[in-house]
């Protein structure tokens, strides 16, 4: 039995392409099953989506308005914002302040149209009426969002 000795050449630029194409397909099959595992945040998005936006009720904050203190009144359900009036207005109120009900009707459309307080303009001969709706709303708001950590009910 005779053994024949075979001699095998390599070339080093093959070697390194060899290596090379190794190393692309371990990372390429990495990859692949780090995008198709499923991870645990795409579920607690989907349960945050699902949960409540507001507790459903009617939520009211004050504006003091000189010498009477008016009441915004915002109406939510879980998940929309259904309206946004003043309550206790009178005609004394609307006469010290002409500004108010127009106001609060152009910033309710608003966001009513949007849902979010986020984008609301006015114009700038309302500015600080429509701050001080403004922020008379997002107290409001604020009390029928549960992540406010508000544990008062509705009022």
């Amino acid at each position: 039995m005779s053994a024949k000795t075979k001699i095998v050449v390599l070339h080093m630029r093959e070697v390194i392409y060899t290596a090379v194409f190794v190393a692309l397909g371990i990372f390429l099959i990495l990859l692949f099953i780090y995008m198709f595992l499923p991870d645990d945040t795409s579920e607690k998005q989907i349960l945050s989506e699902t949960a409540p936006t507001y507790m459903a009720g009617v939520y009211t904050a004050s504006i003091d308005s000189g010498n009477q203190a008016l009441q915004i009144e915002v109406i939510v359900d879980k998940e929309h914002i259904n309206s946004i009036r003043l309550v206790n207005l009178d005609e004394t109120a609307d006469v010290s302040n002409p500004l108010m009900e127009t106001t609060l009707n152009s910033l309710s459309a608003q966001i009513l149209s949007n849902q979010s307080l986020k984008g609301v303009t006015c114009s700038d001969s309302s500015r600080y009426t429509a701050q001080t709706l403004y922020d008379a709303i997002n107290r409001a708001i604020k009390k029928a969002t549960p992540a406010s950590g508000n544990s008062t009910t509705a009022k």
